[in-house]
Order: structure tokens, then C-alpha cells, then sequence
């Protein structure tokens, strides 16, 4: 079991870089798709979270193969790159997905409750307008190379691995 948590301090400071951090996330787990289908055949699996302080990366199966699936997301990861209509499809995707938190009362009433109790919190709305507002492929390209300037790495490992 491998865990990363890439933490950056960038994607708090604007309701804007939350949304691109979306984006960014749901795209590079789209480029991931294809690529990471023989690990799953494998018994491998891996998940992407856009955490509220960074991207999470879960790894766990096998140890012996481990480590190329994780370092097929690194290199993904580090070699970001999409297509306009790939932006075009995720944005779309994560429209339905905002409106659907938003018109579901129970989620909308822990978004209120959170944004009370947290400091420097943005609400749903907030992003949901920001994305309404329209994204840029430039705006999405410039956050990723900002992000992966500054970043924190968390990590853990379990199971026989060496160090």
C-alpha cells in the first residue's frame, strides 16, 4: 500500500485554483486510463483524490509491480499534457458535477456548515460560478506548472518493501 499526498499551498489562495485543481486532477486521471488498464488486470489499484490541500495518490496490490504503476502516474504526472477537447469533455463533467452537490440538500447543507467552520474555506457556489464564468486552457496550463513549482510530498508505505 503506497500513499502520497502532493500538498500545495496554491490551490487555496482563489476559488478559481480550486476548480483548475479539479480539472487538472480529472484529466490526469483520464490520460491515465488507457495506460494504467494492464495494472488493473493485474489485481493493482490506484486512485487519484483531489484532496483540499493537494492531489492524494493511493496505490496498493502487489508489491513486485508496485512500483511501475506508481511510477507510470509520477510520470504522468510530471509530463502533464492535454488536448481542447479533453478540457472541453472534464469541464463539462465537473459542471454536472458541482450542480449535482448543489441541488442535493443534504450536501449543500454540509458545504454551508463547513464553510462556517472553516477558515478560508470556499463553498460550492464559488466554484460553481467560477466555472460557469469559463475556464481558460492557458489558466489550466499555468496553474499546473505553478502547482508542481511548489509542492510538499507526504508519504507512506506498507508491506515488504525495502527502503
Amino acid at each position: 500500500y503506497v500513499r502520497f499526498h502532493l500538498i500545495s499551498p496554491l490551490i487555496q489562495q482563489s476559488a478559481e485554483n480550486i476548480v483548475l485543481f479539479d480539472t487538472f486532477v480529472n484529466i490526469l486521471s483520464h490520460n491515465l486510463g488507457e495506460p494504467a488498464y494492464e495494472a488493473d488486470v493485474a489485481q493493482l489499484e490506484y486512485k487519484l483524490v483531489a484532496g483540499e490541500y493537494g492531489l492524494i495518490i493511493r496505490v496498493k496490490g502487489f508489491n513486485h509491480k508496485l512500483p511501475l504503476l506508481f511510477q507510470l502516474i509520477i510520470d504522468y504526472l510530471s509530463d502533464f499534457s492535454f488536448t481542447p477537447a479533453v478540457f472541453e469533455m472534464i469541464t463539462e463533467q465537473l459542471k454536472k458535477t458541482y450542480y449535482n452537490i448543489l441541488i442535493k440538500p443534504e450536501t449543500l447543507a454540509k458545504d454551508v456548515r463547513l464553510l462556517i467552520l472553516e477558515h478560508g474555506r470556499w463553498s460550492m457556489i464559488d466554484k460553481y460560478q467560477t466555472l460557469m464564468k469559463g475556464l481558460s486552457i492557458e489558466a489550466l496550463s499555468a496553474f499546473v506548472k505553478a502547482f508542481k513549482s511548489q509542492l510538499f510530498v507526504e508519504g507512506l508505505v506498507q508491506g515488504n518493501f525495502t527502503s
